[in-house]
């Protein structure tokens, strides 16, 4: 069997290739990435390098052909737009390439009343597949865990949680136990072929004060829980570039939206995902 994996270089990509390496060689995998040149620490693991371009279907065809599975992580862009008008080519392309077999990463972020600037991708992605006569699962991520680590100095700092959810409850898994989700589910034809949807989370969700006591446990500095209202976290975040994105993500997690709790990794894996205690403390102790 042959795999083929988009958004090769990026953060849960890399992670993927790792996990399929594992699982299958270097030998059977492709990383599509949209430029080789800069791919070299992915090309240093001996799996095939092609180039691919979202918005040239071209380019896609020739990308995915003689391939079995094809682990579609889509791009990072906020434009709801470009975001449709890869997945469409995309689909296109698969089919062109006679690839009939997909694995689409995805968010559980796709209820109607999501207000989330993306919710309407995420709505989206899962029925045009349905549609789309290709043999496929969804797996969705819940929140990643892995940006708390780096902000746990600013909370020592601050001293509490700033998130704008009240008290609802929100769910997360760590990026290695995505790829290693995703990775597997891909080599399994029982449970990636029949239009399948996961959602992939730790075994419980967190409130924000129960998110803060593990905090406080793991650096030994009291880190409590003041919201701030949805607009003023925009605010906070806007020089980063995605202060409104991730304002209308956290009003989301306000209405109760994302606090999911699934089997659906052990179904795929096996074994129980990482929690957030054990996660926290590996990764705050090696940064310390």
């Amino acid at each position: 069997m042959k795999y083929l994996i988009t958004g090769a270089t990026g953060n849960l990509g890399t992670r993927v290739v790792h996990n399929l390496i594992k699982l299958v060689g270097s030998e059977s995998i492709t990383a599509a990435v949209h430029t080789p040149s800069k791919a070299n620490l992915i090309k240093e693991l001996g799996v095939n390098l092609v180039s691919i371009d979202y918005l040239n279907v071209d380019s896609m065809v020739q990308a995915f052909k003689k391939q079995d599975v094809v682990i579609y992580i889509p791009s990072k862009t906020y434009s709801m737009l470009q975001r449709i008008t890869e997945f469409e080519n995309s689909i296109k392309a698969l089919k062109l390439s006679n690839v009939h077999n997909v694995v689409f990463v995805s968010f559980y972020a796709d209820q109607e009343n999501n207000p989330f600037t993306m919710s309407p991708y995420y709505g989206y992605a899962p029925r045009k597949l349905a549609g789309s006569g290709l043999a496929y699962a969804v797996i969705r991520n819940s929140l990643y865990a892995d940006p708390l680590v780096p902000y746990l100095p600013e909370l020592i700092e601050r001293k509490h949680l700033i998130y704008p959810v009240g008290d609802q409850a929100m769910s997360f898994i760590t990026q290695d136990d995505s790829a290693e989700s995703i990775a597997k589910l891909a080599m399994q034809p029982n449970l990636r072929d029949h239009g399948q949807i996961y959602t992939v989370t730790q075994d419980n969700s967190l409130t924000m004060p129960e998110l803060g006591k593990i905090m406080t446990t793991i650096t030994d500095h009291t880190i409590g829980y003041e919201p701030v209202t949805t607009k003023e976290f925009g605010e906070i975040y806007a020089p980063d570039g995605d202060g409104e994105e991730l304002a209308s993500m956290y009003a989301a997690g306000a209405l109760g939206l994302f606090d999911q709790v699934t089997n659906d990794f052990k179904t795929i894996t096996g074994h129980a995902p990482e929690n957030m205690l054990n996660f926290l403390s590996r990764n705050y102790v090696e940064r310390k």
